[in-house]
């Protein structure tokens, strides 16, 4: 019989803010595949960080991963494990990300699909959809969110928050927004089951969702008409994920999270992320006793990269040797570019240097905290160089923390805080690294 494993290809590391005990991939080779696939956690996420990509690199990406777990998949059936896959594209709450291309792409090499559902709910980061509208609860009040600054994004903006139209909009008319399914909080909280049954051909759905039980009935529908023979694919937030896998309480509750901190020393730091709420959040951080300031120039990053690696190195290691944490962060001047490529070529010139920072960090380091979703990312797979990783829980809403495997050649067991640009109040960041603090204290 066939057992079911949730396979997530996240575009970002930030997916797994609602879950834990789960591996997170870097890499997509057969023998990591079949690692995740055959691991005791109901899902598994792979980081294409596709997100930091143009699309049709995003598109190759996609596609990779999706042949790869279709070989995965067709020789462990040939040895007898048979597994069902539920495949979700996982990405922004805010409606920023590749789509369609990248729910395209999975349809073309995993499909054909009855349907794909479109379910950007995340209610840890105050994301909830109403009458099919997506809304950021600002200050207790819903905001549309092409009313805020991610729909002005210059790679991903978009001019509408209503899905049906965001769907005309992205995929440029080639499906019309009355040809969307709108499944209305009614809808998800009722009995959906028929019209589940009903559904065919790759139709593109929508669901509202304003608190977790409106997902939880709508991931139990789904599941029987699953069992039934009904094919779907999903382009979520990581709420969904929270239904789908049904995971118990996590093994150490946030508060307590400083047991994975090593030999009660102080961390570090990394901020690259520039939404104005990592700006605030990075300010009540530098109040907090114990921390410094390293700030990153990112304007003489092409100027002289060198001296500015010294600089920093310097700080960080001098911050250590003192006992104290190191916020290593971007200059926070926003700077304007002519087109998607000079900024995703600035982006990566600016990453590429912070992660050189990060591999230069002591040793002895207790804890990382790293800022921003492709931060994260490439702290994950370039500067710890990690194959897979294992989430162990969350230590604020949204906030995934992973550790290093006892035997990195630099970082054994290092507790890493993966901190979405987009996530927690003002007092977020200063509130994680209290809570890691705790150790030295």
């Amino acid at each position: 019989m066939a057992h079911t494993k949730i396979i997530v290809l996240d575009d970002d590391p930030t997916g797994s803010q609602t879950v834990h005990s789960c591996l997170l991939l870097t890499r997509w080779d057969a023998a990591t595949l079949r690692e995740a696939l055959l691991d005791e956690a109901p899902l598994f996420f792979v980081l294409t960080n596709t997100r930091s990509m143009h699309a049709d690199q995003a598109a190759d990406i996609t596609r990779e991963v999706c042949r790869n777990l279709k070989s995965v998949l067709a020789y462990l059936k040939e040895e007898g494990i048979s597994i069902n896959p539920i495949v979700v594209s996982r990405s922004d709450s805010t409606l920023r990300g590749h789509y369609p291309v990248e729910t395209d792409v999975i349809a073309q090499e995993l499909g054909p699909f009855d349907a794909h559902f479109l379910v950007p709910a995340f209610f840890e980061g105050g994301r909830v959809t109403r009458d099919s509208v997506h809304y950021l609860i600002v200050d207790d009040k819903p905001v549309p969110v092409h009313d805020t600054e991610f729909a002005k994004d210059s790679v991903f903006g978009f001019s509408t928050a209503y899905l049906p139209d965001y769907v005309e909009e992205k995929t440029q008319g080639r499906t019309k927004a009355g040809d969307v399914e709108r499944f209305v909080l009614n809808d998800v909280r009722g009995n959906m089951q028929d019209r589940l049954m009903a559904l065919s051909n790759n139709v593109c759905c929508v669901v509202d969702a304003e608190q977790q039980s409106d997902l939880d009935n709508f991931c139990n529908h789904l599941q029987t008409a699953a069992e039934q023979g009904k094919r779907f694919l999903f382009r979520s937030a990581a709420s969904l994920l929270t239904s789908l896998a049904q995971l118990p309480p996590q093994a150490v509750k946030p508060e307590s999270m400083c047991a994975y901190v090593r030999n009660g020393k102080p961390g570090a730091v990394v901020v690259g992320s520039h939404v104005k709420k990592t700006t605030a959040q990075l300010q009540e951080l530098l109040k907090q006793p114990g921390t410094v300031a390293v700030e990153v120039d990112v304007a003489q990053i092409s100027v002289n990269p060198e001296r500015l690696f010294n600089e920093i190195n310097t700080a960080a290691h001098q911050a250590h040797a003192d006992g104290l944490t190191p916020v290593i962060y971007t200059s926070r001047v926003e700077k304007m570019f002519a087109d998607e490529t000079s900024r995703l070529a600035f982006g990566e010139q600016v990453s590429g240097f912070l992660m050189d920072v990060v591999r230069a960090l002591p040793t002895s380091i207790g804890f990382l905290i790293s800022k921003g979703g492709i931060t994260s990312n490439d702290v994950l797979s370039h500067a710890l160089a990690l194959r897979a990783s294992r989430v162990v829980g969350q230590i604020l809403a949204g906030c995934s923390v992973v550790r290093c495997p006892p035997d990195h050649p630099r970082f054994a067991d290092l507790p890493v805080v993966i901190f979405p640009g987009n996530v927690g109040d003002e007092f977020g960041l200063a509130t994680v690294y209290n809570r890691l603090s705790q150790a030295g204290s």
